[in-house]
């Protein structure tokens, strides 16, 4: 077993792919895993799925990935489908059958036992086990309520500032905090698409994730975007 690279929210930006893979250059035994929201937004999802094929990827079920789906089925069935950006929209036209299969068979959580860790793709509640967590919540919590539920909210404490115990948390999801090294959890969603950067964290063979946060930053690859992609907000 090589090591282990988890990737940051792609984003539809295979341009910043491309070149984080090219500077990383992973190798036959090396393992290529990102946190979700492979594509939508960014200029070329169709482009990042084939680099996450050629990687031999794998990856967790993103926001925009189950609001694709979601948007997709409902256009099957005939029935009103959720609201998409224009980007978003137009990839429901241009995604293959194969695509849409590959998307579809996404895990809402990948665990990684040789690390102590676990890759969602927006986090957890914190104390409830993971077998036990709300699909909503591993795809769209940002922070805790004053009641310390799961919320979508940016002005509310980081739900990963409370999680303590468990696997470490890899995730995604809330570029505008950016990277967020947390006692057990990492944030990798540095809004590339915002024109931010694309990240990765780099794991050798067997590595815990470093609890100290300047030793787990030096873990931290990531290229600049080549430009701001989508002018929108970062959310949701």
């Amino acid at each position: 077993m090589g090591c282990t690279l988890i990737v940051g929210d792609v984003h539809g930006c295979a341009g910043e792919l491309g070149s984080l893979l090219d500077a990383l250059a992973p190798g036959t035994d090396d393992r290529v895993l990102f946190v979700g929201d492979l594509v939508s937004r960014g200029p070329d999802s169709r482009g990042v799925l084939q680099l996450y094929r050629e990687v031999k990827g794998q990856a967790v079920l993103g926001n925009h990935e189950a609001r694709l789906l979601q948007a997709r089925r409902a256009r099957v069935e005939g029935h009103r489908r959720p609201r998409l950006a224009p980007p978003d929209y137009a990839l429901l036209h241009q995604l293959s059958d194969a695509d849409w299969a590959l998307l579809s068979e996404l895990p809402l959580w990948w665990q990684l036992p040789e690390h102590d860790a676990c890759i969602v793709h927006a986090g957890v509640l914190p104390d409830v086990p993971l077998a036990e967590q709300d699909p909503w919540t591993l795809t769209h919590i940002r922070s805790l309520d004053a009641a310390g539920q799961a919320s979508e909210r940016h002005d509310q404490e980081p739900w990963a500032a409370r999680y303590r115990s468990g696997p470490h948390i890899i995730f995604g999801h809330n570029s505008r905090v950016g990277l967020q090294l947390q006692p057990r959890a990492t944030g990798l969603d540095t809004g590339c698409v915002y024109g931010g950067r694309l990240s990765a964290l780099v794991l050798a063979a067997g590595q815990q994730v470093p609890a100290d946060p300047e030793q787990r930053r030096a873990l931290v690859h990531s290229v600049p975007a080549a430009r701001r992609y989508y002018a929108g907000k970062s959310s949701p």
